[in-house]
């Protein structure tokens, strides 16, 4: 959350992360400013949203994040945020299609924009879910976008892209709309995506 803030991907108290724990997740709270975190300030809950005793009250989104782990097992990691111009497209409850190459980041030939619902509903998560199937990013309309990925570092990378992706589509629609790549296209970028990006290297 502080480094969403330090980079300007969110404001003031919004946005929220989780990470899936043996009882269920890991969540930021409610209300707080980043600056204001602590390690203290996280909140244990299962998936069903009952918290262990804790000073703090989850995120509004925790039925969102935890229908989201309940869905993708392979889910480790959950970054929402309202960065700028990801959510202005949000706003316009538009979809980012294929105009760029890496838009396939995301897992597909486009970032789908999920249909509006009252944040911290129970309705909102599962629209959510929806438009992240066979993805890992969706945007959230009028509201914000969300990333998903095996860790935190996963997910916030995802993040910075899929808000880099947005400012590019908004210039582009700006001067009369993109050149969309066509599934032939994307498909031989999905053939080379695996391999995008310096391989990890192991601990010694």
């Amino acid at each position: 959350m502080q480094r969403l803030f330090a980079e300007g991907l969110t404001t003031g108290t919004t946005g929220n992360c989780s990470v899936r724990s043996a009882e269920g997740m890991l969540i930021t709270p409610t209300g707080m400013h980043p600056a204001a975190l602590t390690p203290g300030s996280i909140v244990a809950m299962n998936l069903a949203g009952d918290s262990r005793p804790a000073e703090f009250a989850p995120s509004s989104e925790w039925p969102m994040h935890a229908a989201i782990y309940r869905t993708r097992q392979e889910v480790g990691a959950i970054v929402h945020c309202h960065s700028r111009f990801a959510t202005s497209l949000a706003c316009s409850r538009r979809d980012i299609p294929a105009f760029h190459y890496l838009v396939a980041l995301a897992g597909g030939d486009s970032i789908r924009c999920a249909p509006y619902a009252t944040f911290g509903s129970a309705e909102l998560g599962q629209l959510v879910v929806d438009a992240l199937r066979d993805r890992r990013a969706c945007l959230m309309a009028n509201h914000g976008q969300i990333t998903v990925g095996p860790d935190l570092e996963s997910a916030l990378e995802l993040a910075r892209k899929v808000e880099e992706l947005a400012a590019q589509y908004q210039a582009c629609l700006a001067i009369g709309g993109p050149a969309v790549l066509n599934e032939a296209e994307m498909n031989e970028v999905f053939e080379r995506i695996g391999g995008y990006g310096q391989p990890k290297r192991s601990q010694v």
